[in-house]
């Protein structure tokens, strides 16, 4: 059974969130301040918590204590957590430029803003952002590579054309 965690100060959508997770057969592991968020990542880190480790953390971004875009900062520090998938959410209007210092801080894989989409498209886009942090990274030593062989390649056509030229010229000499 998969474990989401959820850091949400507003009771109505908690408790909704909560119900979905049941719904959807997710352990949930909640918080409605950002302080016991993080004391449980402490806990984690410690080995003291006895809990599934959460594969999603949907967080908040204003919150009571620590603010969303922190524990996601902490998420990704901890040794334990770090590669779970983060979604903020928010009721607030931000800006562009403050919507990506929040997704920057937190290393988020999304932002959403209430009210949140219909259950079935919100889990999609919960899933959709646990498949990203899931799937193996791109296989990077590919790139440079590919970027190295086309140079390769011309270096060797080059003095095969090189030398085609003069004989070229030779033959049109001759």
């Amino acid at each position: 059974m998969s474990t989401w965690m959820v850091v949400e100060d507003e009771p109505d959508l908690y408790d909704t969130l909560l119900a979905l997770f049941g719904i959807w057969s997710i352990d949930g592991v909640a918080f409605t301040n950002g302080t016991d968020a993080i004391k449980w990542i402490d806990d984690v880190d410690a080995g003291i918590a006895e809990t599934n480790i959460p594969e999603l953390a949907i967080l908040d971004i204003r919150l009571p204590g620590v603010e969303g875009p922190e524990i996601g900062a902490r998420l990704r520090k901890s040794p334990v957590l770090k590669n779970i998938a983060i979604v903020l959410v928010t009721a607030f209007h931000l800006s562009p430029a403050d919507e990506q210092k929040a997704i920057e801080k937190a290393q988020a894989d999304d932002l959403l803003y209430k009210p949140l989409p219909a259950p079935e498209a919100f889990r999609a886009t919960l899933q959709k952002a646990i498949a990203k942090r899931q799937a193996p990274p791109p296989e990077e030593p590919a790139a440079p590579e590919a970027e190295q062989q086309p140079p390769v390649a011309q270096d060797a056509a080059k003095p095969t054309q090189e030398k085609e030229a003069p004989s070229d010229a030779r033959s049109g000499n001759a």
